[in-house]
């Protein structure tokens, strides 16, 4: 069961919005000239309801553009002026949360690193204490769901009950064709664990590639997300930042005109009574699955109490090599997923050499 924040429905701070959240705007403010004209472009399309802009921006490396910093919030400032669009910045310490609090910033958002200290997330929480500010986090870099609702719970713990998470990715353990590994499960233990919290992609900082971002901006609304943080810039290929994953306010029109956006339920009965039917045989298969697991487990008992008798050690890396590649062989027969198979007789293998070394203990 999932635990209960105070957490307010974006309609309460947004009241303009009619569709999924959009939020979109360059991925660092370079100029005012471009902060406002990019915006006025983005401004046009009524889908899009908040404009974020880069000032503070923590680098991997020292070197790179790290952003304008303060004298950007101006320029947000105008932005709002001349659009009427809400206006949004990442804040990386307290200072920067108490510089965009008396500039009168709408959206303040957590970044990932940050996302990953809790000190820092505190320190940031405590200034925010007495504001009613709309505060998003970020995931952390590593998917640890944890460690993100912690941040979650020490700014709500702050008094923000404007709250909302968003999914960037996470850093990827393999090889992979986006920048971030998206970790799709992570987010749906998020959403378990506080299913009154509004959750929102960065198809921008998972893709890494403009090309790759309506793909990820569908997935996210096919899992029932509640909107998009997309980067758009004026001129990309000028961009001083991340300008390969950044589109054009028309480009970005282009995109959001294909997305479907899909209903978390319908009326039509005939829906409901197919779907409850194939449901009841999941659960059924569900319920036979875990019972062959305890059936496998029961085996593993008996080879363990066996190799302790003849002095044989828990792991034995030629047999597990040997059932891996038989069972990512089947698996492929079956038209499963090599990945999922492999990740599925990992952690049954760990557990079956936990369950053997105990017994020999």
């Amino acid at each position: 069961m999932g635990i209960q924040l105070t957490i307010n429905p974006i309609k309460s701070w947004l009241p303009t919005i009619d569709n999924p959240l959009l939020i979109s705007g360059p991925c660092s403010i370079e100029s005012e000239e471009q902060a406002i004209e990019t915006a006025k472009l983005l401004a046009k399309d009524k889908r899009v309801f908040v404009y974020r802009g880069g000032l503070w921006k923590p680098r991997t490396r020292p070197g790179s553009f790290e952003g304008v910093g303060s004298i950007g919030l101006k320029w947000l400032q105008q932005v709002k002026k001349e659009t009427g669009l809400p206006v949004g910045t990442e804040v990386a310490n307290a200072q920067h949360t108490e510089e965009a609090l008396n500039a009168g910033i709408d959206v303040l958002w957590i970044g990932a690193r940050s996302t990953a200290s809790p000190f820092v997330v505190q320190e940031i929480a405590d200034v925010l204490k007495g504001s009613n500010a709309v505060v998003m986090v970020k995931n952390p870099v590593n998917p640890d769901v944890q460690l993100w609702m912690g941040a979650l719970e020490r700014v709500n713990r702050a008094g923000i009950n404007n709250l909302v998470a968003i999914h960037r990715g996470f850093t990827p353990f393999r090889d992979t064709e986006y920048r971030n590994y998206p970790s799709w499960k992570t987010v749906i233990e998020l959403r378990r664990l506080l299913p009154n919290l509004p959750i929102i992609s960065d198809p921008s900082h998972i893709a890494g590639k403009r090309e790759f971002l309506f793909k990820i901006s569908q997935k996210a609304f096919d899992m029932g997300l509640d909107g998009l943080m997309i980067e758009s810039h004026i001129d990309p290929s000028c961009a001083l930042s991340d300008k390969d994953q950044q589109v054009t306010p028309d480009e970005l029109s282009a995109i959001l005109d294909r997305l479907v956006i899909r209903n978390e339920s319908t009326s039509n009965p005939q829906f409901e009574n197919q779907l409850d039917m194939l449901r009841s045989r999941i659960d059924a298969i569900d319920t036979e699955l875990l019972e062959m697991l305890a059936s496998r487990m029961e085996i593993v008992q008996k080879i363990g109490t066996y190799k302790k008798e003849n002095n044989v050690t828990a792991l034995q890396i030629n047999r597990w090599s040997e059932l891996m590649n038989n069972r990512v062989k089947t698996g492929k027969e079956l038209q499963l997923n090599e990945t999922f198979v492999k990740i599925l007789f990992q952690l049954i293998h760990e557990d079956s050499v936990r369950m053997q070394t105990e017994i020999m203990d």
